[in-house]
């Protein structure tokens, strides 16, 4: 099993959890957060004042998934995700040793599906 951790532009939230359902992953988890990265943040102009916002909103999405399935997911994220520009985000992935399910005690692999 492996988590994947995405953190990408708000405004690719939809198409990408869309694209992932489609693709059989259900389920995640999604978190608001802010950031920066290469980009150092943007400059704004507010009143004729300029300033610098150097974090930036973003939203993270957190899943756990099979080995077989982790590129599949990668490209799904990859491809809705994208917009060419700096600031896109990242992909973390990230092994996990196992996973329990507390309703039901259900350990390993059965606990994701």
């Amino acid at each position: 099993m492996k988590k994947i951790e995405a953190i990408f532009r708000p405004e690719r939230l939809l198409a990408v959890k869309n694209a992932l359902q489609e693709g059989g992953f259900v389920s995640l988890t999604l978190t608001e957060v802010k950031g920066r990265g290469i980009q150092g943040g943007i400059v704004e102009r507010y009143r004729g004042n300029e300033y610098t916002v150097d974090l930036i909103p973003k939203v993270k999405i957190e899943m756990v998934v099979l080995d077989e399935k982790v590129e599949e997911a990668i490209d799904i994220i990859l491809e809705n995700a994208k917009t060419g520009k700096p600031g896109d985000g990242k992909i973390f992935i990230i092994p996990i040793d196992d996973a329990v399910r507390i309703r039901t005690g259900i350990k390993g692999n059965e606990a994701i599906n």
